[in-house]
């Protein structure tokens, strides 16, 4: 009603004014410090009948005469503003919170996976309603219905899931905690699964190059993770998780009030697995034997009044992985030549604080800084070789931003610096380093407040072992009718690969290791280094009164300098610096449509194009599917008065064949064939809301039990030469079923 009205008044209003009219965009600051619009806020001229309500986007057009001088912005549980108006330019306003207004409640139902139709970049927001559609027990288990996000197996022992996005591995995206980089170095294995899900508020995924305001490494995008709020967490939470794998987990947080301004909460994450299977019956774990013990204390700042915002956090973390022959004893079993077992423990400690600050007069100029530290080690073992890493990582971030002349125009500044010391023992050899790296960056920022808008980001870096560099990226955006968006991106990305950390698989395995040293500063290799471009459509539309969106994008990566990782001889994995070409094309084609109330379908295809010139010659990437179809379905019932619902969701996935890495002679001597069969996997769980304090689910992964027959090559021998562990493009526990329960005090 309110958009008929203020389309009428609006309507009546432009026949009489002949000037142009004024625009501008309403918004708020959140409990992050994130500024996001305000739809449905009241704007009018003050002492008349002229006004309009904001948009999805908090942008409003309004009919502009000279002799008015004043303009109100209102909006339920914000304080009311006048704001004087001297010229027609564009006008952003953020309006504050009114702290009178203690009881008001203000619910929005949000999609539970968001696509942006304004920002210039191809952003993806997951919020914690998708989150929730799988068991999601960490962050790395989080993208199973995101068809964007490939989720593999690294390897046939450790049960670690590595994700793939446009074609190319996580150590290719940068994986954020708040905009400040966590999963890097030493914890590019199995840190996906050091953040549990129930910490994580929404997922923020960004194809393409990322911004140049969180560093250079980011080459195939980011993925950022926001964490619960403690001031706007249940007081009491509790999530309970149990599966016929063997695997329980409990997470709990609890949150005070210490002060008007202050808010602490404290979340701690636990899992066991204690059970052993092998299905396969292959004499080795189907999944590993683990217990991990999570911590976070997290501390919130909020003086709405002055503007200011802070997060503390402080976080502890053991991990226990044991893997190997059924048979094996991990108390006094280490060094055996008989019986082949593993383990891997890792402790880690993180610190991290955030510092924002917004002028009160000035609500477009903001200043903040991040700090973070962390102290990773792992102590490991894969039968008779060691591996050991630590990690100590020290990051700092300080950033301005403000307008240029008006709020069309904005920009970003600041300078960011970074040190990493690396420790490893490598079966015999140890390994060191030090990373020392500092850099100043500028972006520029124009919308429109229409169907235009552009980000331009350049930064300077010198790094003791990359040298000094400029990484430039570009994002536009052009609206050319409604709901139909055009985006195009490029940047460049350089990064240093950590090549035994983030390929801890091939300990499990009797191959050689080879680095082919060239007089790089990084074991003796070159840093790697890769543009990024790529384009994309989005179409939002309604069908049969429905609405529904329609996307289409096509991005490729081309590396200037790249470290192969070559699994191509069975008995070897080599790593050498790029002599020729590597290139990884991605195209993905996805429609969304609710077909009746609380019924939505999504449907995905996505075609994977990577090759590089290997040794060997030119090859495509092992262990991908070029071809993955996807299918989800999601239906709730209507939301009744005492809260009460229920929820269904069903996550279809095909993926094509895989090329296994080998000549073909070699792959018929280990009884493989050149590609991997196409496979399917099939997902469902069912939810039932009680109210909003209690809720149980249960579900089954890998419903129709698909299986990789033999993913542990030489199990009968595995100190032998053919034992390899690393050749997995299966499921290998088959299918799993599992049930859990939530509840909340709020």
């Amino acid at each position: 009603m309110k958009s008929i009205i203020s389309t009428m008044v609006l309507f009546i209003s432009v026949v009489s004014f002949s000037q142009s009219p004024l625009k501008g965009t309403i918004s708020y600051i959140n409990d992050s410090g994130i500024e996001e619009s305000i739809q449905g806020a009241s704007v009018y001229w003050l002492g008349t009948q002229v006004g309009t309500f904001t948009n999805e986007r908090g942008s409003f057009v309004l009919p502009y005469k000279k002799e008015y001088k004043k303009i109100v912005v209102s909006f339920v549980g914000f304080k009311t503003d006048t704001i004087i108006i001297n010229k027609n330019t564009p006008l952003s306003y953020v309006l504050k919170e009114e702290n009178t207004l203690e009881e008001v409640e203000i619910r929005v139902e949000k999609e539970a996976t968001q696509r942006s139709f304004f920002e210039a970049q191809n952003v993806m927001n997951v919020g914690s309603a998708e989150l929730l559609k799988a068991a999601c027990c960490n962050l790395s288990e989080s993208f199973e219905t995101n068809p964007s996000i490939d989720v593999n197996f690294s390897d046939a022992l450790t049960g670690a899931k590595q994700i793939q996005m446009l074609g190319l591995k996580s150590p290719y995206l940068l994986i954020t905690q708040e905009n400040i980089p966590s999963i890097r170095g030493a914890s590019q294995a199995f840190g996906l699964t050091f953040t549990p899900g129930t910490w994580v508020e929404s997922i923020q995924i960004t194809k393409g190059a990322g911004s140049v305001v969180n560093g250079f490494e980011s080459i195939s995008g980011q993925i950022n993770a926001e964490l619960v709020k403690p001031f706007s967490d249940s007081k009491f939470f509790v999530n309970f998780y149990g599966a016929l794998g063997g695997r329980l987990e409990l997470n709990t947080h609890i949150n005070r009030k210490v002060s008007d301004k202050w808010q602490t909460g404290i979340y701690v994450h636990g899992n066991h697995r204690g059970q052993r299977f092998d299905r396969n019956s292959d004499g080795f774990l189907d999944n590993p034997l683990a217990n991990q013990i999570n911590i976070m204390n997290r501390w919130q700042y909020t003086d709405s009044e002055k503007g200011w915002v802070s997060f503390i956090n402080l976080r502890y973390l053991n991990d226990s992985k044991q893997m190997g022959q059924l048979n094996f004893d991990f108390n006094e079993g280490k060094g055996s030549t008989e019986v082949w077992g593993s383990e891997i423990e890792t402790s880690r400690f993180d610190l991290s604080t955030k510092l924002g600050y917004v002028f009160p007069e000035l609500p477009f100029q903001k200043i903040s800084f991040q700090l973070a530290y962390s102290n990773h080690d792992q102590e490991s073992y894969f039968g008779l070789r060691d591996y050991n890493i630590n990690h100590k990582s020290f990051y700092g971030n300080g950033l301005f931003s403000s307008i240029i002349g008006d709020t069309r125009h904005k920009f970003k500044t600041g300078f960011s610096f970074l040190y990493d010391k690396y420790s490893e023992l490598v079966i015999d050899n140890s390994f060191g380093r030090t990373e020392r790296g500092v850099g100043a960056f500028f972006e520029y920022a124009y919308d429109n407040n229409d169907n235009f808008s552009l980000t331009a980001g350049l930064r300077l870096d010198t790094h003791n072992l990359l040298g000094t560099f400029v990484t430039p990226r570009v994002h536009v955006r052009y609206t050319p009718w409604v709901k139909g968006v055009l985006r195009a991106s490029f940047g460049r990305g350089v990064r240093s690969a950590n090549i035994f950390a983030e390929n801890q698989q091939l300990f499990a395995s009797s191959r050689a290791i080879n680095v082919q040293r060239e007089g790089g500063q990084i074991y003796g290799l070159n840093p790697e280094v890769a543009w990024n471009y790529g384009f994309s459509f989005l179409q939002g539309y309604k069908l049969f009164g429905r609405k529904g969106s329609f996307s289409v994008e096509y991005y490729q990566t081309t590396f200037q300098d790249k470290v192969v990782v070559d699994w191509e001889n069975s008995s070897a994995i080599s790593f050498y610096n790029l002599k020729g070409d590597s290139e990884a094309k991605s195209f993905q084609v996805e429609v969304n449509q609710n077909l009746i109330p609380y019924f939505n379908l999504r449907l995905a295809y996505r075609l994977n194009n990577v090759t590089t010139d290997y040794n060997e010659g030119r090859l495509t990437k092992p262990l991908l599917a070029r071809d993955r179809f996807f299918t989800s379905i999601s239906y709730e019932t209507p939301l009744k008065a005492n809260g009460a619902k229920w929820k269904f969701d069903t996550t279809y996935n095909w993926l094509g064949k895989q090329r296994l890495p080998g000549s073909q002679e070699d792959l018929l001597n280990r009884g493989l064939t050149q590609y991997a069969q196409s496979f399917s996997t099939l997902n469902a769980q069912i939810t039932k809301v009680f109210s909003e304090k209690f809720e149980v689910y249960a579900g089954a992964e890998n419903i129709t039990d698909v299986r990789q027959s033999s993913p542990v090559l030489g199990s009968n021998n595995p100190f032998g030469e053919n034992f390899d562990t690393t050749i997995v493009y299966a499921p290998i526990f088959g299918s799993n079923y599992y049930t859990g329960l939530r509840f909340k005090l709020n």
